[in-house]
This record gives C-alpha cells, sequence and structure tokens, in this order.
C-alpha cells in the first residue's frame, strides 16, 4: 500500500481526479448503507439527489488526490479569494482559527493558506486522528508536516499547542462539522437536525480572542487546480457555548450551500458520539491546562 501511495503520487491532478470520480462512483453503488446515508443527508439540507450527484465523484476525488497533497514535492495551484480578511486579523495582532467543514478539498485549504501566510506569520497547526495502520499512521505523520503546517495529534497535548500557537499570534485549522468523542461536543442543529458538535472551535476563539475565518477550497474542472475561498465569519462569535457552538453550525452550512456539489454528503454526520477510554482532545477547562 504504500508504494501505490507513492506510485498515485507522481500521477497528474487531472489523472487523480478521473480516477477518483470513478471509484465514488463505485463506493457509492456498492455500499446501499453509504448510498442512503448519502442521500438522506442531502435531503435533510433540502436537495434532492439530482443537485448533488456531482457528490458522489468529488468524494471519490477527495481520496484519490490524497497522495499527491501528502508526498508531491511541488503543490498544485490554488488561487486565493478573500485573503483581505486574514490580512486584517493579522494587522490587528490576534490569531487565527481558520474553520472549514468536509467541503471540496479542505486538504488544500491549509497547504495553500500556510505557502501565503506561514513564511512570514509562523506554521499553521491543524489537528489530525492517527491512523490504526502503522504504515498509514507513520506516512500521515510525516506527509501532513509539510512546510509551513505543524500538525499535532488529537490528545490534550495537542490542544494546548493549538493554544499556544494562538496566543502566539498564529494560526489554527478545524473542520468543525466533524464528529467529535462523546464529552468533546454537545448536541446542535446541523442542517434541521441534531447533530452531535465539536466544542472546542469556539472555546479556542473564546479563551484566545482569535479571528475566525471560513474556508471552502473549490476543486477546479479537468484537475486544472483549486479556488480557495476566505470569509469573515458574519457576527462576532457568541459568549456562551451553546450559542457559539450553534453559530458556527450555521456558517458551516452557509459554505456546503455555496458548493453542495463538492460536500462530503455521505460522512455520517448526525451519528452518536464514540467513547474513547482516554481524553483524545480537549476536555470542559481545556485552555488552562
Amino acid at each position: 500500500m504504500p508504494s501505490l501511495f507513492r506510485l498515485f503520487s507522481a500521477l497528474p491532478l487531472w489523472l487523480l481526479h478521473a480516477i477518483g470520480a470513478v471509484l465514488g462512483w463505485v463506493a457509492f453503488l456498492a455500499s446501499p448503507t453509504y448510498r442512503r446515508r448519502f442521500v438522506a443527508n442531502a435531503a435533510r439540507a433540502g436537495y434532492a439527489f439530482c443537485q448533488v450527484r456531482p457528490a458522489v465523484a468529488h468524494a471519490g476525488r477527495m481520496v484519490a488526490e490524497a497522495p499527491r497533497l501528502w508526498l508531491a514535492s511541488e503543490t498544485p495551484a490554488c488561487e486565493i479569494r478573500g485573503a483581505d480578511c486574514v490580512e486584517r486579523a493579522w494587522a490587528a495582532g490576534r490569531g487565527i482559527v481558520f474553520l472549514t467543514p468536509h467541503v471540496g478539498c479542505f486538504e488544500m485549504s491549509v497547504q495553500a493558506a500556510a505557502g501565503r501566510w506561514a513564511p512570514q506569520h509562523g506554521p499553521i497547526t491543524i489537528l489530525y486522528r492517527p491512523a490504526r495502520q502503522r504504515w498509514l499512521a507513520e506516512l500521515m505523520r510525516t506527509a501532513r508536516n509539510r512546510p509551513g503546517i505543524a500538525a499535532v495529534p488529537t490528545t490534550l497535548q495537542g490542544v494546548r499547542q493549538m493554544i499556544k500557537a494562538l496566543r502566539a499570534g498564529r494560526a489554527v485549522g478545524l473542520l468543525p462539522d466533524q464528529v467529535p468523542p462523546q464529552g468533546q461536543g454537545l448536541w446542535s442543529p446541523f442542517f434541521g437536525a441534531q447533530a452531535y458538535t465539536m466544542t472546542l472551535a469556539a472555546r479556542l476563539v473564546q479563551q484566545t480572542g482569535a479571528a475566525v475565518v471560513l474556508a471552502r477550497c473549490e476543486r477546479l474542472p479537468r484537475g486544472s487546480g483549486y479556488r480557495l475561498h476566505l470569509q469573515d465569519l458574519p457576527e462576532p462569535l457568541a459568549p456562551t457555548l451553546d450559542a457559539a457552538v450553534l453559530q458556527i453550525n450555521q456558517a458551516m452550512e452557509q459554505l456546503i450551500r455555496q458548493s453542495p456539489e463538492q460536500y462530503l454528503w455521505g460522512y455520517a454526520r448526525y451519528k452518536q458520539p464514540r467513547t474513547e477510554a482516554h481524553t483524545s482532545a480537549a476536555p470542559a477547562d481545556e485552555g488552562r491546562a
């Protein structure tokens, strides 16, 4: 498998996206459970399958492009729009919490931002959950620590590193529509249904005074590259945790509606949170640890 990863990393992006589109449809047709969840999640958001049909292929493209994004020495082209909101935050001396849902190429979001701002403002810190397979865990550990990116594990120590980075005026990146373990989130509406939602993003902002920047990185046609869209949170984050988490969920909905054909509708967003034997993210007092 490592050899296959390295082989894929050398392929051109247009070919990877073509292969990925086929893989996406194979997975969709082969798994009734995945197919039902995809259609049901889209329906919750008010979309008929015909409106989000391209998302089937984009899910496969996400998998196929990963080896290139992790291992290739040259990063694919990515245009950045809305950079002024990032510049304003750093001009004010604030750290930045980049938030992006599972839409488009979220792996490229951090790489493009790091390439643009890390030389001047330091690396962007991101959380990652180590894979169970030893070879993949080692690959992820080394591949995600690319120039300008500091990948830290989903442990209390990793959260402490994020807080330290924000208080130093640097940036962190999170996917707040990811289902956290039991005890590390709360139930909040997402497209009209209750979804267990991480509190970490809101806590990081509330405890450090960081700015929130919303990010959405779309894939361009025929493997021609990516376009990263950046924007401010429409309103300052609410001071209470419940309201702040709801506000972030609503912001993620807004981003998804800008590009529903590239969202991972098959993601199990409404599942019950898993129970972990040890703390893998932040407890209620993570900012004081």
